[in-house]
């Protein structure tokens, strides 16, 4: 039987060799869990996922235990990863039937059960050493953790054991240093807390700080060849990143030193931060879309997502009756409808984003198809904001939006972690704060995919004139929509439709939405599941569609602007680049002045005026036109720019 458990390296010596138990086979056969166990006095043990239930069945059987709760998982040792695997080993152990954290914690009192939690990474062995007051002695490992599944033969497992006092002596010095060395005790006041986050100072690692007053945490190097292998490992790295703002920083050498004050200092934080989190669970709603249960829960009640005829009839003659007011608006109106409409499409399908993106992105396919963010830009009162509250009040039955002094980064990703489902609206923002705190977020696909989320909120942002153009390394990561077209001062202050509209619309729509897109979602995670090689399912299309036919469905006229969509109209060039576009029709055709023709060279010059412009014309071309900037030029490809623009490019001859 060879043992990986070597003091030297975690299992693998520095020169190569291994640490092995010469053994000889005498026999197999099967017995209970009992028999294996009965007739011993004392019990040590190191485990990893274990059942509380079964260690109280242990438990009754022996007079005293210790028993080291280890991580098979690499980890690098972190302060923050340690604090956040303690805490889920001991809020497994919380997790408990009332009686066996009962059981456990009278025991701990009385000082026959002793419980520690390591704070190193240790190897893979499972060890029970078991002692009798009449002299025998009996080794049991393998493969087999301390849970019922491991030894009540549900599952396969490793178990071999020793009897005699060569074996137990060998083992146990192990276990001894094991002890010593790498883990921390766990006291009643541990198990007996309800929150860990508010009783920070009741980890182990607190109570060993608080002994020796003094602590250095220092990184360890990582083994390479170990490998994951334990159940709850990714809760505990999702706590770890939760909790790793609110650790104190290491040093150059990346050591971390700790006194107890460290400790109330980082519960502080966390509290502060808790509360915080609950405040935006209370302030943002909670919707969850569920394709594998085919439902739809929004603050913990379930929604009927198949509303009754009338109910539907009413919500789109409202919606259309909002779309229709858009008439009254001065400015180019059907492009402006059209823009709107199709912000409304993504809008409702943004709370399928997170699980499209995820699951996307644990099969190889593109994420570019599931934008979780959209901006919405262009002069003011031009009816952006009401809008986007009018949709919200759709989906959720209320208003709720982040002002633009809250938009950071960091804000950001604490919301998408507080918040399920219901889109994030982040109001009135400005090109500085845009490009100070929106690029990086943005950028950020990674958002969520490691930690497998499938429920996290898209953002949509308002904007006005001053973000004038977006980076091209945004615009395939986010839908935008630029309006134009606005309202007067006067039109604006007498107009009432959007506040009567606001009050009297109600949720059968999205309800209605919901029911029919379900089934549809459901079917393209299932095919992001099957095939890497196809190409990504298109949900704005399928939203599109959805939406489509409840309108024709409650309207014997349908107007121009509602129509079926694609991907393609949310990142086609000409989409994407339709500001660079509309500015170079308009001055073409009004100052032929400003360009210059080429032919020789195949170029077609466009002064800009300023470089600022040049640089913001620029940004929304294509690569295939080739454009560069000289000074306040543009410079681009003759005859590719004749296909995009639509414009031949010829100056008539005047006589």
């Amino acid at each position: 039987m060879i043992d990986l458990f070597s003091e030297e390296t975690e299992g693998i010596k520095v020169n190569g060799t291994i640490t092995v138990v010469k053994a000889d086979f005498l026999e197999a056969y099967s017995c209970s869990w009992d028999a294996l166990f009965d007739g011993f006095n004392r019990f040590y043990a190191i485990t990893y996922s274990s059942s509380v239930d079964f260690i109280c069945k242990v438990l009754k059987k022996i007079a005293s235990a210790e028993i080291i709760f280890g991580f098979e998982k690499i980890i690098s040792h972190s302060l923050q990863e340690v604090m956040a695997y303690q805490d889920v080993t001991i809020e497994r152990l919380r997790e408990g039937s009332s009686q066996n954290k009962i059981d456990l914690i009278s025991r701990i009192d009385s000082g026959s059960l002793k419980l520690f939690v390591a704070r190193k990474q240790l190897s893979h062995e499972k060890i029970y050493l078991l002692e009798a007051d009449d002299g025998r002695k009996r080794v049991i490992t393998g493969s087999a953790n301390l849970s019922n599944h491991a030894f009540s033969g549900i599952q396969r497992e490793n178990i071999c054991y020793f009897d005699g006092d060569d074996a137990f002596n060998w083992y146990f010095d192990h276990f001894q240093r094991l002890k010593n060395d790498s883990s921390d005790d766990i006291t009643v006041k541990a198990i007996a807390v309800a929150d860990a986050g508010e009783h920070l100072d009741t980890l182990p690692i607190a109570k060993t700080v608080a002994v020796k007053k003094m602590f250095a945490f220092i990184p360890e190097p990582v083994n390479s060849l170990q490998e994951e292998a334990i159940r709850f490992a990714l809760n505990v790295e999702n706590l770890a990143k939760k909790i790793s703002p609110f650790m104190p920083q290491p040093d150059k050498k990346g050591m971390t030193l700790i006194v107890p004050d460290t400790i109330t200092q980082i519960k502080r934080r966390i509290i502060a931060a808790q509360v915080q989190e609950k405040e935006l669970r209370s302030e943002y709603p909670e919707l969850l879309v569920d394709c594998g249960e085919q439902t739809a829960i929004l603050n913990g009640t379930a929604l009927d997502i198949h509303p009754e005829k009338k109910d539907i009839v009413h919500d789109v003659s409202l919606f259309l009756e909002y779309m229709t007011g858009f008439e009254k608006f001065h400015g180019d109106i059907n492009p402006m409808q059209a823009r709107y409409f199709e912000l409304f499409v993504w809008f409702f399908a943004s709370p399928f984003m997170a699980a499209l993106r995820t699951t996307a992105a644990l099969y190889n396919h593109s994420l570019f198809p599931y934008p979780a963010f959209g901006l919405v830009y262009g002069q003011s009162k031009a009816g952006k904001t009401s809008f986007l509250e009018t949709l919200l009040k759709m989906m959720i039955g209320q208003k709720t939006k982040i002002a633009a002094r809250d938009f950071t980064r960091t804000s950001i990703d604490k919301l998408k972690w507080a918040v399920k489902g219901a889109p994030v609206i982040v109001d009135d923002i400005d090109q500085i704060r845009f490009k100070d705190h929106g690029v990086e977020t943005i950028k950020n696909d990674d958002f969520g995919v490691a930690d497998r989320l499938m429920t996290y909120p898209a953002v949509i942002i308002s904007a006005n004139e001053d973000v004038k153009v977006v980076a091209p390394e945004l615009v395939r990561r986010m839908v935008i929509f630029r309006i134009r077209g606005a309202l007067t001062n006067s039109e604006l202050m007498k107009s009432n439709t959007v506040r009567r509209i606001q009050k009297n619309i109600g949720t059968a729509f999205y309800r209605e939405y919901l029911g029919r897109m379900l089934p549809k979602v459901s079917e393209m995670l299932r095919q992001l599941c099957s095939d890497e090689e196809a190409i990504p399912p298109d949900v704005l299309a399928a939203s599109s569609t959805v939406i489509v036919d409840i309108i024709s469905e409650t309207t014997p006229h349908m107007p121009d602007f509602i129509r079926l969509l694609s991907l393609d109209n949310y990142f086609d060039e000409k989409i994407t680049g339709s500001f660079a576009i509309k500015t170079i029709c308009d001055i073409w055709r009004t100052n032929k002045k400003a360009f210059s023709i080429d032919r020789h060279n195949n170029e077609l010059r466009y002064n800009a005026g300023q470089t600022y412009e040049a640089d913001r014309i620029i940004k929304e071309l294509p690569e295939s036109l080739e454009a560069r900037r000289s000074r306040e030029w543009v410079v681009m490809n003759l005859s590719k720019a004749r296909d995009f623009f639509g414009i031949n490019f010829r100056k008539k001859l005047l006589f």
